[in-house]
């Protein structure tokens, strides 16, 4: 149902107080005052599907990783109150109950959808950003989760990859626009919707220096000139933006948002529809909305069920084609073991770990879960084939900026990858996609896990040969390598720069290959 052009005055106060919030001050997806109170639940509940087969057992528990500091303190919450207190810092303030209903089911399937996702860290999720934000629960959000108590979003009897955001200001987003690679099921389009009106309106000045800034912590290097929009998607906002005088020479808008976030805050870029041009060493962003844009549009949720909007409506606007199953007092309930539909591959985290790959991406890049974790376990799965050894359970983690990995290394930027306590570390995934080296990168670090041992005590040209000739997916291309010297252990331990190290590479591969030319296996490679 279409938004009526007028709206009672209390939604318009409601919703220019949650436009209020945005613009002062919060996090990426959207993190809002959870001042609800005085609410009863709807009278009327999503419908719920009847033509599933339970097999999964809802968890009666979410262990929670709590950020302190650096660190994080674990615990574990019974599941309804972890929504319930999602919904405390995810929902728009004075949210009325059918937007905070719509939500919880929301918050709910994406929990379960992604559990796991900490799992190298020793937990499920964590109260940040990156997964979901956790405040402390009030009336309106525990009558929310207990009125939507069990029930999730399914889609052909699996569960739903379901995502949220502050604002699409005004056009929704499809994953793939936000993190290259990633599915886009039927239920996540990218189309108009209104309900928001596209607000919040924004506008951002970011001198030269400061974007030049953001831009080296994401990997990229040299002197930025310009930046300028070179292309955008269906939905209107930036997929290339061109930059000039550095390296990567471009970079999408999404990852540009997160880039600035990172190092500048999330209050600058605030999504990546947006217009741009410069002024001296001043470049002014002018966009709307607040967030990715996948999914639910939580201004426009908000300003829906001030309209009248039940909680079913909201969620068949914004996840089309999905259904609610389980839970629903007021409708036929599921088995008291609380278990879901079977999940299929598409549910990214769980896929990930049933294949033994755990894949940490940083916030920002959560959305390409599911097409990291299907290229690392294709990949791992090929190279130990080619390899004759048995595919290893891998962890990795995808840094935030390249100072970050540098800090969990101990290596130079420009080595991309590096193994340290059998996990896989990475610069930032925008930066290896903008060079084009993703997956290879990926692959030479499979390739590591799964021959350094055996090759121990040999000199390091051996194992960095053994990598770079696996990972290259034509290894029988330009096999014919130089008479020029092995490197030294220090020239690859210790690169002096990026140009030394693909010197040292390229000798490392040609000796390795040298010996695979006269018979020798590669554990045979001395």
């Amino acid at each position: 149902m279409p938004v009526p052009e007028r709206v009672p005055a209390a939604s318009v106060k409601r919703v220019l107080a949650t436009c209020a919030i945005v613009l002062a001050g919060l996090t990426p997806r959207t993190t809002f005052d959870p001042a609800l109170e005085g609410f009863s639940p709807a009278v009327s509940g999503p419908r719920v599907a009847q033509s599933f087969s339970p097999a999964v057992a809802i968890p009666p528990t979410i262990r929670i990783g709590v950020q302190r500091g650096s660190s994080y303190d674990v615990s574990s919450l019974p599941l309804e109150t972890y929504v319930a207190r999602v919904l405390a810092g995810e929902a728009a303030a004075q949210s009325p109950p059918a937007a905070l209903e719509a939500l919880a089911i929301t918050v709910r399937t994406f929990a379960l959808a992604n559990l796991g996702r900490h799992r190298a860290d020793g937990f499920d999720l964590c109260d940040q950003t990156h997964c979901q934000v956790l405040r402390p629960s009030t009336a309106a959000t525990e009558r929310a989760a207990g009125a939507t108590a069990g029930q999730v979003l399914v889609y052909r009897g699996a569960l739903a990859s379901v995502y949220y955001s502050a604002s699409c200001g005004g056009f929704t987003e499809r994953p793939s626009g936000v993190w290259p690679g990633a599915d886009d099921p039927p239920y996540l389009p990218a189309r108009v919707d209104a309900a928001c009106e596209g607000e919040p309106a924004w506008t951002d000045d970011i001198s030269r220096g400061d974007l030049s800034r953001a831009l080296a912590a994401a990997g990229f290097r040299g002197t930025l000139r310009d930046a300028r929009i070179a292309e955008r998607d269906i939905s209107g906002r930036v997929s290339r933006l061109a930059l000039d005088g550095l390296t990567p020479g471009e970079i999408s808008g999404a990852d540009l948002r997160t880039a600035v976030a990172r190092t500048l805050g999330a209050l600058h870029v605030k999504s990546a529809q947006f217009n741009l041009r410069r002024t001296g060493d001043t470049f002014r962003f002018d966009g709307r909305g607040y967030g990715h844009g996948v999914g639910m549009c939580v201004i426009g949720s908000v300003k829906l069920a001030d309209a009248g909007e039940t909680a079913a409506a909201i969620l068949a606007r914004y996840f089309p084609g999905t259904e609610v199953y389980g839970g629903g007092a007021r409708t036929t309930r599921a088995p008291t073991t609380g278990a879901l539909p079977p999940a299929r591959a598409a549910n990214p985290v769980p896929a990930a770990a049933a294949a033994g790959a755990f894949v940490s991406l940083p916030e920002g890049d959560e959305g390409e879960q599911n097409a990291i974790a299907a290229m690392v376990s294709a990949s791992r799965d090929e190279l130990a084939r080619a390899l004759g050894v048995p595919p290893p359970r891998v962890s990795l983690r995808f840094h935030a900026t390249t100072d970050e990995y540098e800090r969990a290394t101990k290596q130079s930027w420009f080595t991309f990858g590096s193994v340290v306590n059998q996990e896989i570390h990475f610069v930032p995934l925008a930066s290896l996609r903008a060079r084009g080296v993703l997956e290879r990168t990926i692959r030479r670090e499979l390739v590591h896990m799964m021959v350094d041992a055996e090759l121990a005590k040999r000199p390091t040209w051996v194992r960095e040969g053994a990598a770079l000739y696996f990972s290259d997916a034509s290894r029988d291309a330009g096999v014919q390598g130089s008479r020029a010297a092995c490197p030294a252990d220090l020239e690859l331990l210790q690169p002096l720069s990026a140009g030394a190290l693909a010197d040292a590479y390229a000798r490392a591969r040609s000796c390795f290959v040298r010996q695979l030319q006269s018979g020798r296996t590669w554990r045979d490679v001395r």
